[in-house]
């Protein structure tokens, strides 16, 4: 049902693109619509995993700079029947993290420092996994898609503004004038409510995939509390100065605010964690409980307390086995 959903909300998002370039310059504009959708997804599809990562200053890590981090995510990647992605750090005090790339083979998992620092080892896997399910959804390239082409959607308004939609009859007068300024502020807010619409259909999905591979789901339950907690708090300055980016987070890094209508990036953090809870009793997991506070170490420790050594890593962990299914 949800990637039913997807392929109809993307449907509409290409309509309503081949719609503005219609009313802009009747047929010609809509096939002209069509090549700038066609060029742009093109360059997104090859380009876009290097320009977000770009954008929010993300280093690679590997086995000799972040061991943990990348063994937890080969492992989880293992787990998913995924190929190893690559593994970034973006220098953010703001827990969060996002996954791009245009495939299950050129994809790549970045963390924010503030992540490391924040989450327990458990609840790091948690966020690992839903990003994890991301990629194994291919959610990275149909969230680019969306974005791409609801960009294009605002920009062809906008040129639709100075030229007045060349297409129409002359004699129109004020009619034609009222029917461009709507065509100006209606069509781009349709995209950003599909576009969001979308996000949160895959956001849901991700959850539900992503504790499955993690193994508990009350792991990513507790991590989404923390995150939604710390959004609020903490700000994101660089995903402030690229808003539209903000629906490829865990968690919308803008406000945090969690609420589940037409105009949020993000599910509400309270439906998302009751859906886990429900899959949690579903699949025989032990369900979540409010966070205690960070400890003092915790909060100093600047890899975060799962990076603490083998035997901190190993305490306290809700599996089965000492170390958890990812090792």
């Amino acid at each position: 049902m949800n990637y039913l959903r997807t392929a109809i909300l993307l449907a509409g998002l290409t309509a309503l693109f081949m719609g503005v370039g219609f009313l802009i310059g009747g047929q010609t504009g809509a096939l002209i619509a069509l090549v700038i959708a066609a060029a742009m997804n093109l360059f997104s599809y090859w380009n876009s995993d290097r320009m977000v990562l770009s954008m929010y200053g993300a280093h690679e890590v590997d086995h000799t700079t972040a061991p943990d981090l990348v063994n937890m995510v080969a492992g989880l990647a293992e787990r998913a029947g995924l190929p190893m992605p690559r593994v970034f750090i973006m220098d953010n005090p703001q827990p969060n993290a996002f996954a791009t790339g245009r495939n299950p083979q050129n994809a790549a998992v970045a963390v924010t420092t503030g992540l490391m620092e924040r989450m327990s080892r458990e609840e790091l896997a948690g966020v690992i996994a839903h990003e994890l399910a991301h990629i194994k959804n291919h959610d990275t390239l149909i969230m680019t898609i969306t974005a791409t082409i609801a960009g294009a959607i605002s920009m062809l308004a906008q040129f639709g503004m100075f030229f007045g939609g060349g297409h129409r009859d002359s004699n129109s007068g004020g009619t034609g004038i009222i029917g461009t300024l709507a065509m100006v502020i209606l069509a781009p807010i349709a995209a950003m409510l599909v576009q969001m619409a979308i996000s949160r259909t895959r956001e849901y999905a991700a959850d539900n995939l992503g504790a499955r591979i993690a193994g508990r789901p009350e792991w990513l339950a507790s991590a989404l509390a923390k995150l939604e907690a710390a959004a609020h708090v903490i700000p994101n300055e660089d995903a402030e100065r690229s808003p539209a980016t903000a629906h490829m987070f865990i968690v919308n890094p803008l406000s945090g605010r969690g609420m589940d209508n037409l105009f949020a990036t993000h599910p509400s953090t309270e439906n998302r964690i009751a859906a886990l809870e429900e899959l949690a009793r579903e699949i025989g997991g032990g369900g979540w409980q409010q966070p205690a506070a960070p400890t003092r170490a915790a909060q100093g420790s600047p890899q975060g307390p799962w990076h603490r050594g083998p035997a901190s890593r190993r305490s306290g962990s809700p599996g089965g086995s000492p170390g958890g299914p990812w090792g």
